[in-house]
């Protein structure tokens, strides 16, 4: 089995796709062969023969230039823009955690590492019917550390220690923190990876720029971080 890493955030839109895409291309650059995986994927737009495009794993696959087949990424794949156990009501096909495990476990045996992205942040239902499932839930079961993406913006600090409290009082290792949108010389965002770091006790590893090509960890620390 491959080693692995699970990617949250503190909410919806803060960088995670762009984020990973970027741990991806430094593994892949640093002679590691990665893989994406995504558990549930919203908001997604059809092909012309009406079939659902995995628009995440496809802006991974494209930025980080890993040569993983989109179909073998996500196996849950919706199309309207909202929480995954809502659109898997609306459109059918509720997340089913022995398949999520499945694919998960296909690809570890094909990759030396896999970088897992959640859905929005960890509180975060993806199936709430006669089953429940939060995201958290798979977090567990395929028993992997987190790294937290966060804005680097305004409120980043609160966002920050209630999404690491949250997941140590659950159990869960975190092994750092990223900032995203990060402007060097700006003195709150420069405040803000300092107090995050202090008040969680986890480091911040990495400040990324908005456009960024790059991300500032190197590909073997990036392989020591994973479980």
């Amino acid at each position: 089995m491959s080693k692995g890493l699970f990617i949250t955030g503190t909410g919806t839109d803060i960088g995670k796709t762009y984020v990973t895409a970027l741990l991806l291309k430094k593994l892949r650059e640093g002679g590691f062969d990665a893989a994406y995986f995504k558990a549930a994927m919203s908001g997604n737009e059809r092909r012309a023969d009406g079939s659902l495009i995995p628009g995440d794993a496809a802006h991974v696959k494209t930025v980080s230039g890993i040569t993983q087949a989109l179909d073998e990424m996500c196996p849950y794949v919706y199309e309207m823009a909202v929480s995954p156990h809502l659109a898997a009501r609306i459109e059918g096909s509720p997340v089913e955690l022995e398949r999520v495990l499945a694919v998960y476990k296909n690809a570890s045996e094909k990759h030396e590492v896999v970088i897992a992205e959640g859905s929005g942040g960890i509180v975060c239902p993806i199936r709430f019917d006669e089953k429940k499932l939060m995201l958290q839930d798979i977090v567990r079961a395929l028993g992997l550390p987190c790294l937290v993406v966060a804005d680097a913006g305004l409120g980043t600090i609160n966002h920050v220690v209630l999404t690491v409290e949250y997941l140590k009082a659950r159990g869960f290792e975190v092994r750092g923190i990223i900032l995203n949108n990060y402007k060097e010389g700006d003195v709150m965002h420069e405040d803000n990876r300092v107090m995050c770091s202090r008040l969680t006790g986890v480091p911040v590893l990495a400040c990324v720029r908005n456009g960024s090509t790059e991300i500032g960890i190197d590909a073997r620390q990036l392989v020591s971080l994973c479980g």
